[in-house]
């Protein structure tokens, strides 16, 4: 009699504290901050810290990024790629920002198409042989050795880049895209409508990019804004503060 006497209080206390530690737990995973899609872009805008990213360009990005996150299109959701054409050719305007770290790792020179503009871009097609830039997001595909040397190749995700397999729009080392060709020429070279990148760093980037990470190629032309499903899209995500879905 006196040992269940014992054991009964022991018991009483374990279960107490049992459910005293689910609680905690409980009351932890409640408090975790939850933002919307705009306070996030807002947030990471902030930790990016280049006043040269087109705030629209970014937040425009960002969007279609989770878009493609949500629907389990994106196998390398680490980076996000921006190229903003509607600066000029002999700026900086490839950027790629690390989701995990929420910083800029990388801005570059970067060419368009020869029938895009001279130095600065304005004509954009999904046509082949039409020598110019599309816009809209695509996903970065598998390397290979070409007649342009080591290139990586890109699948366009939308109506306005659907060709870009097919017409051999890929990432690649250019000696035209060079601090060098604009002192001597007034403006970048142009590629057939690859975003070629410098040669001194392209290969850097593209093994990190490679392999299912999202690339945004932005200008502020009416008939994408109006078409794009992915910048259109209805949902406004909610993210946790290192930027994932919230469940």
């Amino acid at each position: 009699m006196r040992k269940s006497v014992i054991i009964l209080p022991i018991i009483l206390l374990l279960l107490f504290a049992s459910f005293s530690v689910e609680d905690v737990v409980e009351e932890t995973v409640a408090k975790e901050p939850i933002f919307s899609l705009n306070e996030y872009a807002c947030q990471l805008y902030e930790c990016v810290s280049d006043a040269e990213i087109n705030e629209e360009a970014f937040n425009l990005a960002l969007k279609g990024y989770y878009t493609l996150i949500s629907n389990n299109e994106l196998e390398n959701k680490k980076y996000l790629t921006i190229v903003d054409m509607s600066l000029s050719s002999n700026t900086e305007r490839f950027y790629v920002v690390d989701m995990e770290t929420q910083q800029l790792i990388f801005k570059s020179l970067v060419a368009h198409g020869k029938n895009t503009g001279e130095e600065l871009a304005s004509s954009f097609s999904n046509k082949e042989r039409s020598y110019q830039t599309s816009l809209g997001f695509y996903k970065t595909a598998e390397t290979y050795d070409g007649k342009r040397g080591f290139s990586m190749k890109l699948d366009g995700l939308e109506y306005s880049n659907s060709n870009a397999r097919d017409r051999g729009v890929v990432i690649h080392g250019a000696k035209y895209v060079s601090e060098e060709f604009i002192e001597n020429n007034g403006r970048l070279g142009r590629s057939l409508g690859c975003p070629s990148l410098p040669m001194d760093s392209f290969k850097e980037i593209v093994e990190i990019l490679k392999n299912g990470s999202c690339l945004f190629i932005y200008y502020p032309q009416e008939q994408y804004l109006a078409k794009s499903k992915l910048v259109n899209t209805a949902d406004n995500y909610l993210l946790t503060s290192n930027g994932t879905l919230s469940k």
